[in-house]
């Protein structure tokens, strides 16, 4: 293979780890997927369960403005609805924590959170985001799925026919776990975002899902 195919062809991979430390990683240019393996504290495990087993619709959006890395992230009003479950507290300060972490990692002044109760596929198919950085993390239900590189032609992106069907193909994270997603905006990272999608739930079926977003 010539140099040229070597530059075209970046090699990105992923890297998994039981500590927060890990989510450091993700600035390197051979990556393009940091996974933090933890267990969800039971009190916030027990709370995402019990609001989606309400059966109630969720799907709030902030743009949260963070100039000053010691201040704490408002989330005043943040899924307010279910304020009297046990474990709010503890799921708020689990996502304000993930914010404050997020944006000192990437020196963000400005992030755009997510928080949807899902019962759907949100994104089907396999695709890459365009994004320098993406943070997901399902509290309870099936997480993401993603690919290993090599595994789909990154041209057949958003084509069923082409999407792998063999299981043992398919990565998938856990509840709980942190995944950091490099995009297509990533500096460099151009044409090795990672590829993932949502994944397919059973009728009556939900999953409570967090994401963060680097805005500026």
């Amino acid at each position: 293979m010539s140099q040229l195919a070597r530059t075209a062809l970046p090699l990105v991979g992923h890297i998994c780890g039981q500590a927060p430390q890990v989510m450091a990683r993700i600035v390197g240019d051979d990556v393009n997927l940091v996974i933090w393996q933890r267990q969800l504290p039971v009190h916030i495990s027990h709370f995402a369960a019990l609001l989606l087993s309400l059966g109630e619709p969720l799907a709030e959006s902030l743009v949260l403005e963070l100039a000053d890395e010691a201040a704490q992230p408002n989330l005043n009003g943040l899924a307010s609805r279910f304020n009297d479950l046990d474990g709010y507290e503890g799921f708020i300060a689990d996502i304000s924590w993930l914010v404050s972490a997020y944006a000192c990692l990437l020196g963000a002044k400005r992030v755009g959170l997510r928080l949807r109760a899902l019962e759907k596929a949100m994104c089907p198919r396999f695709h890459v985001d365009h994004v320098p950085v993406r943070l997901i993390t399902t509290y309870a239900g099936q997480g993401s799925q993603w690919l290993k590189e090599g595994v789909m032609e990154r041209r057949q992106l958003g084509q069923e026919h082409a999407e792998p069907t063999n299981p043992s193909y398919i990565d998938q994270i856990k509840a709980g776990e942190v995944a950091l997603l490099k995009g297509e905006k990533w500096q460099g990272n151009e044409g090795a975002g990672l590829i993932h999608r949502s994944p397919a739930l059973a009728e009556g079926e939900r999953r409570l899902i967090l994401t963060l977003d680097w805005l500026a």
